[in-house]
């Protein structure tokens, strides 16, 4: 199968059968969604979504959170992932906010990633997600769905190549959500040890599992 007709079938799928896909982080704002996406760096949506309630209630702005110290908000984040490095990120983060850009969230790239606590890919997600931009943010279900359906080679090797190749071959006006159908398709369906490609409405035009399962690309038929 050429990549462009794999493109075309795998987009065509999750227009079909996945039509509504968002993040599950819950939040009400854009700076909300900001912290929430910061404190989500190698931890679950589901773990964050049960801290950032009380977070947004008592630093509901920039402000706020600035006036604070990283040993207060340690407290409200102490059962993630890298509490002490967070807490310190968040509190820069909303300082640099007031301080550099008047409180208000930045809408792009370069600016975002000034930003303590900000790479490349939480700087996509709120470019996505906030600025309905052509952004794609690669993490590790992106990551690994992409590879294993055959939408970019196994010469990416990094989250910037793959994000380039999907870009590249996805029509602008699909990349916000398409992040979201990989995202939540690695999260369910493509998981990293136990895929559930049983589940799995790609199957033949999946890489990986014509591969797997040795079916022909031709006919769809498992081989003898």
């Amino acid at each position: 199968m050429r990549k462009k007709e794999r493109y075309e079938k795998v987009i065509a799928w999750f227009k079909e059968n996945r039509p509504v896909a968002e993040t599950e982080l819950q939040y009400g704002n854009p700076f909300e969604l900001l912290i929430a996406v910061i404190l989500s760096a190698q931890c679950t949506d589901k773990r964050v979504n049960l801290i950032t309630p009380a977070i947004y209630r008592d630093f509901p702005t920039p402000e706020a959170l600035a006036a604070t110290t990283p040993e207060v908000v340690f407290e409200y984040i102490r059962s993630i992932s890298y509490p002490n490095n967070k807490a310190k990120h968040l509190v820069g983060m909303a300082k640099m906010l007031v301080k550099d850009f008047n409180s208000e969230i930045p809408d792009t790239l370069e600016k975002l990633v000034k930003l303590p606590g900000v790479g490349r890919k939480t700087a996509n997600v709120i470019q996505s997600v906030v600025f309905k931009k052509a952004a794609m943010a690669v993490d590790t279900h992106v990551f690994r769905v992409s590879h294993r359906l055959g939408l970019v080679s196994e010469k990416c090797t990094t989250p910037f190549s793959v994000e380039k190749e999907l870009v590249k071959n996805i029509p602008e006006a699909d990349i916000p959500i398409a992040h979201h159908w990989l995202i939540l398709h690695g999260r369910y369906i493509c998981q990293a040890r136990t895929p559930q490609c049983d589940k799995c409405g790609l199957q033949l035009m999946c890489k990986y599992y014509c591969q797997k399962y040795k079916v022909s690309k031709e006919s769809g038929q498992e081989k003898e």
